[in-house]
This record gives C-alpha cells, structure tokens and sequence, in this order.
C-alpha cells in the first residue's frame, strides 16, 4: 500500500549529525519516490498558522464588491484574484476556487524592489497584515532549512538553494474552494491536474481532504495530512535543476462528496530570486542536461501565461 512518508523536520534541525544523515536521505528518496513527503513536526508555531486561517476565512466571507478592489493588474501575483480565473496548464476548464496572494517584503535596497509587486492589505480584516508578515517570515525560514537538506543530498554547497532564495519571490497562497453546488463539476474540479512552477510548496494545513497526487503507475493517490502537518512537494523549477531526479509530480484537489462544504488551504511557494539561472546540477547530467537554461523569473513569467493569470 503506498503512502506519502511522514519525516521529523525537527530531526533534523535538533538532532545528532546520524539523525541528519537519515533525515537527508529520507527526504531525498520520499521526494524522488513521490514527489511529496510529510513534515509531522517543523519550525513553525501553530498559533500562526491558525491565526492565518482565521482571517483567512474572515476575507473569502466579504461581498465580493469588496475583495475586487483588491485585484491587481500584475497577474496574480499579489493581492486578489476571483473565482474561477485561474486554470491548470494545457486545461480550459477553470479552477473552482478564489485566492489570495502575500509576497515578500523587500528592503529599499533590495535589486528586486520595484521588479515584484508590491504587497496589498484588506483593510477589512483586522491583523490581516501583521499576521501574513509574521506567517511569511516563519515559512521562508523553514523553507531555507529544507532546502539545505534537499541540497545536501544532491551534492551542491551549503549555501546554493540559501543564497537562490534570498529575496526570492515567494508567495502564500491562501485559497477558498467555495462549496461547488451549482457548479460544472463534470468539466471543473477545484483545482485540475498540474505541476506547481516553483522550487518546492510548503502546504500548511488544509480545512477539508481533496488533494491527491498522480503516482507513478498512473493512479491517484490521496495525501492525507493532519492539523499541525506539513505537505511538501517538487515544483517544475526543482526539476529543471535536478534534470527530474527529483520531478514535479502532477497533483490534484478534487470535488467534494459533499457539494456545500468548503475548503480552504495555505501553500508557500518557495522561489528562487528572479535572476536565479536554472542550469542542470552537475550532479544530475547524467547523459545530458533535458532543459536548456532559463533564468527563473523568465520562467515564471511564461508558466503564468500558460495558466490564464497573465
């Protein structure tokens, strides 16, 4: 029976140089194997995450008059985008779900600063700002220890993925898969069969199942978690890197039985810096490189036009 490995970030981050080792290889073979581990334990404070959902909720409840003045022209990529923009590559058919997107704060004198879009906030929701700049922090922190681990095995120097991801252009996305009564269920699911464009998502939690990955005999696998768990998984980025030693597996968030229930969810999207070269890692050649270089703002910009958002 397969199932996704359950891992101890916390093994790793406080343990002894052979609990490391473990932890490494573990990662590695999970993400080689699946696409997609899961963290039992980590670095980030529960209180957060629950706070986050919170207001979460709180900002999908307003009248959609409301949450429009929040869409900006910058493809998706901050603040507000509405139900059923959004849609998986090569798939007509839209999403069933609204989202919300929070990126990183840059110093004045970041080389980024103008280059990403700047950060909105809901006025509405009280806290909505204070609460996503401590959850962001939390999640980039954490995502810096994965990725060291992740590199560790796949022979690069210590700081390699540290110093691609400083000032990255990572996001949480925070999601409302509304109930889907009503809906065209038959052509639209909540989220259609993709790969994610990033290094690696971070999935914080989620209110309801429905995620599922594509295994590798070509059936669907659920990914059940539990409150307090992070799912993690291999983005297209990742892949590029490691010539798909470790892949972007094709995953899913499928329809509820239930056709009033809703379902929100809080991945990270861990990317690099836009200026970050995605180039074969020499340890991952093999008989050739299968992707020709692309920096990975480049990159980015073109998956968003192939999902709607640009």
């Amino acid at each position: 029976m397969r199932k996704v490995p359950e891992l101890s970030l916390l093994s790793y981050v406080n343990g002894t140089s052979a609990d490391q080792i473990k932890f490494v290889d573990d990662i590695f073979t999970g993400l080689k194997d699946y696409g997609f581990i899961i963290l039992k334990d980590h670095t980030i404070e529960q209180k957060k995450i629950d706070r986050a959902y919170a207001l979460v909720q709180e900002f999908f409840h307003l009248p959609l008059e409301t949450k429009m003045k929040y869409k900006m022209d910058n493809g998706g990529q901050r603040g507000y985008t509405p139900f059923k923009t959004e849609h998986a590559k090569d798939n007509k058919n839209p999403d069933l779900k609204e989202f919300w997107h929070v990126g990183r704060e840059l110093a004045a004198s970041s080389q980024y600063k103008g280059v990403y879009p700047e950060n909105i906030w809901p006025s509405e929701v009280a806290e909505f700002e204070k609460t996503f700049k401590e959850l962001y922090q939390a999640m980039d922190m954490t995502s810096v220890i994965l990725l060291e681990a992740i590199g560790r095995a796949l022979d690069v120097p210590n700081t390699f993925f540290k110093d691609m991801v400083a000032d990255g252009n990572s996001i949480i996305r925070t999601i409302h898969y509304p109930p889907t009564k009503g809906e065209d269920t038959n052509n639209s699911i909540r989220s259609a069969a993709h790969e994610d464009i990033n290094l690696i998502t971070m999935l914080v939690g989620a209110t309801d199942s429905g995620l599922q990955l594509l295994d590798r005999d070509g059936s669907w696998l659920d990914v059940n978690s539990k409150p307090g768990e992070i799912v993690v998984d291999t983005g297209d980025m990742m892949s590029r890197l490691t010539n798909e030693v470790l892949p972007a597996t094709t995953h899913r968030v499928v329809n509820p039985n239930n056709d009033s229930s809703a379902r929100f969810s809080m991945p990270f999207f861990v990317h690099p810096h836009s200026k970050a070269m995605l180039s074969c890692l020499p340890s991952c050649v093999g008989t050739g490189a299968k992707y020709a270089d692309i920096t990975a703002g480049d990159f980015l910009a073109q998956r968003l036009r192939e999902i709607g958002l640009m």
